[in-house]
């Protein structure tokens, strides 16, 4: 079994920064990458930024990068997501999820087997 459970959103004026943790618990060597995934209000969630587990690679969307950056600690299971520079169109339910898959990088739904419960992400104008 695995869980993994998200803190750090909040709401944040645009140009702020915010640091969002993944706490991960059980069968955690399973895991070949973790990543998160966003969804705003009416849009389709989507991927954000993905970190191999083992060897730390990362890998971005467009959008979010030079502002934001993924990191892991090993040693206590934690995954982060360091935002700087945010805008509204950040805004969203941030989600963090573990694959275990073996396609780098992994940025489809489907390629992830556990996910968090999410945790909101708000930038005001």
């Amino acid at each position: 079994q695995v869980q993994l459970v998200e803190s750090g959103g909040g709401l944040v004026q645009a140009g702020g920064s915010l640091r969002l943790s993944c706490a991960a618990s059980g069968r955690t060597f399973r895991f070949y990458g973790m990543g998160w995934f966003r969804q705003a209000p009416g849009k389709v969630r989507e991927f954000v930024a993905v970190i191999n587990w083992g060897g730390g690679q990362t890998y971005y969307r467009d959008s979010v990068k030079g502002r934001f950056t993924i990191s892991r600690d090993i040693a206590k299971n934690r995954m982060f997501l360091q935002m700087n520079s945010l805008k509204p169109e950040d805004t969203a339910v941030y989600y963090c999820a573990a694959a275990g898959g073996i396609s780098w990088p992994p940025r489809e739904e489907a390629e992830y087997a556990y996910w968090g419960q999410g945790t909101q992400v708000t930038v005001s104008s």
